[in-house]
């Protein structure tokens, strides 16, 4: 059974960089792919980033040369690196297993303008 947590969240201004890490436990981790999503009050949740097992990475038209997802199997852990942040990145972002359907508790990621 996979579990995930996150954690890096907080303040930062406009143009900063955060970096966002998602703990999973689980033998399988190493064989799935691990995504990113965002979610704002009010608005649906949305699609951030995506990395396979094999490392191939897809990121929503937004955050592109902005974000950087990556892997580390030999820790669990899959990363998000956040440069030049925007106020509309402001949002829960949440770790998700997409083929077990897990989900994190989220972190919450604030940019001031």
């Amino acid at each position: 059974q996979v579990q995930v947590v996150e954690s890096g969240g907080g303040l930062v201004q406009a143009g900063g960089s955060l970096r966002l890490t998602c703990a999973a436990s689980g033998s399988v981790f190493r064989d799935t792919a691990v995504a990113w999503h965002r979610q704002t009050t009010g608005k649906e949740r949305e699609f951030v980033a995506i990395v396979t097992s094999g490392g191939i990475t897809n990121y929503r038209d937004s955050v592109k040369g902005r974000f950087t997802i990556s892997r580390d199997n030999a820790k669990n852990t899959v990363t998000l690196q956040m440069n030049t942040l925007k106020p509309e990145d402001t949002a829960v972002y949440y770790c998700n297993v997409p083929e077990y359907n897990r989900w994190g508790q989220g972190t919450q990621v604030t940019v001031s303008s």
